[in-house]
């Protein structure tokens, strides 16, 4: 198998704490907005963005949304236990398991879990004047997780009502403080709609109606897709060398109609955000994999890329995908992607990304790194030097792929 040979240390630079933006603006759309094209740095605002687009883009959006999936339960001595909900396991599907009415079970990262035996915790809530009990019991350990089933005695209520009702916004540990009344808003892009997400795409916390509505009335065209984020994506990068490092699975679907309207796109195609990004290069080799008559079941594997053969261009690719889901009467794709973008990739679908800055050594780097090449250095020390606002709250960037 052919793996990338690429050290994560020459992906390193030194971000100061006080360049962390650890609140959002005041205002959504009042971030700086840095223009890498062609070898050249602009400085500019949010909503230049406008214009600078080449004309006629098509943006892909990524419209998740994130879910209040940390629960603090206390035991009889006052122990505190939390749970940060991952991904569900019983029902599988997302939307499901948020529609479950008396009992699911989901993959947590359980906090104080030593103190935590065997006995079920419970807690008193109140939602519309209806009083109830949901209770928690831990099951197997995963990896570094457990599998934790809540139920409830009053199936009035949806599990997606019950978090939304006692579960805390679960914003990036990096911002090193609690989370707070401003969260539950500003970090939400202003379209999520499908929850399921651990973590926002941040690149889309910028966007305010208003720009939305004149990107549409300038012509360009708005593409909705949705990847639920994973807490995997704040994973840290262990290995020296990439090829050791194992990347984290995310679910994300796509409509056919959005597929129709991808393959019959004639201009650039901008992915707003990483989770974007990896999403539309995915359909692509979801193609190949049909192409070369390999199953697709198991979605796209951490180096699939790198191994499989991207000679076809993107229309063959994502003719192929849609003619399978027309074949089988699928109205929506939903698939899994473990894809790792790194430098020397090529993208097939994408022409740039509006993103932020993001961590050393992290993989979100090194798939700057694969968009902008070495310029990536030159790229973070502009920001640096002229008082850019670093990670989820922080300000944006638009790239183009040479």
């Amino acid at each position: 198998m052919i793996k990338p040979d690429i050290s994560i240390k020459d992906y390193c630079y030194e971000l100061p704490d006080e360049r962390i933006a650890k609140y959002p603006l005041t205002d959504r759309d009042h971030s700086k907005l840095l223009i890498y094209r062609q070898g050249t740095i602009q400085e500019k605002t949010f909503p230049d963005i406008i214009d600078e687009l080449p004309e006629r883009a098509m943006l892909a959006f990524n419209n998740t949304k994130v879910i209040r999936a940390r629960l603090k339960f206390k035991k009889s001595t006052g122990a505190e236990i939390e749970i940060f909900c991952l991904e569900p396991l019983s029902p599988a599907e997302v939307q499901v398991a948020f529609d479950s009415r008396e009992s699911c079970t989901w993959k947590c990262i359980v906090g104080n879990a030593r103190k935590w035996k065997d006995a079920p915790l419970s807690k008193e809530i109140c939602i519309d004047g209806e009083n109830f009990t949901v209770s928690v019991e831990k099951g197997e350990r995963i990896h570094d997780a457990y599998a934790i089933t809540f139920s409830w005695n009053n199936n009035h209520f949806s599990f997606a009502e019950i978090i939304e009702n006692i579960g805390l916004t679960p914003i990036p540990p990096y911002l090193n403080r609690e989370t707070e009344d401003i969260d539950k808003d500003r970090y939400q892009t202003v379209y999520s709609e499908h929850q399921g997400s651990v973590a926002a795409p941040t690149a889309g916390l910028h966007f305010t109606e208003d720009i939305l509505d004149q990107l549409a009335n300038d012509h360009h065209e708005l593409l909705n897709i949705t990847l639920h984020v994973g807490a995997g994506t704040f994973k840290p990068v262990k290995a020296d060398a990439i090829a050791d490092h194992d990347m984290h699975t995310e679910h994300f679907v796509i409509e056919r109609q959005a597929l129709d309207r991808l393959l019959k796109n004639e201009q650039a195609l901008i992915a707003v955000g990483t989770t974007s990004v990896r999403t539309l290069e995915s359909l692509y080799w979801y193609g190949i994999r049909l192409l070369n008559g390999l199953p697709i079941a198991e979605g796209i594997q951490q180096w699939d890329p790198y191994n499989l053969d991207g000679s076809a261009n993107a229309k063959e690719a994502l003719a192929a995908l849609l003619n399978y889901m027309i074949e089988n009467n699928l109205s929506h794709l939903s698939g899994k992607t473990s894809i790792i973008i790194v430098p020397g990739y090529q993208f097939k679908i994408i022409n740039g990304l509006v993103t932020n800055f993001h961590q050393p050594q992290s993989t979100l780097l090194l798939l700057i790194g694969a968009v902008v090449g070495k310029e990536w250095e030159s790229i973070y020390k502009y920001a640096l030097d002229n008082d850019f606002r670093f990670l989820s709250y922080g300000d944006s960037s638009l790239l183009m792929i040479e």
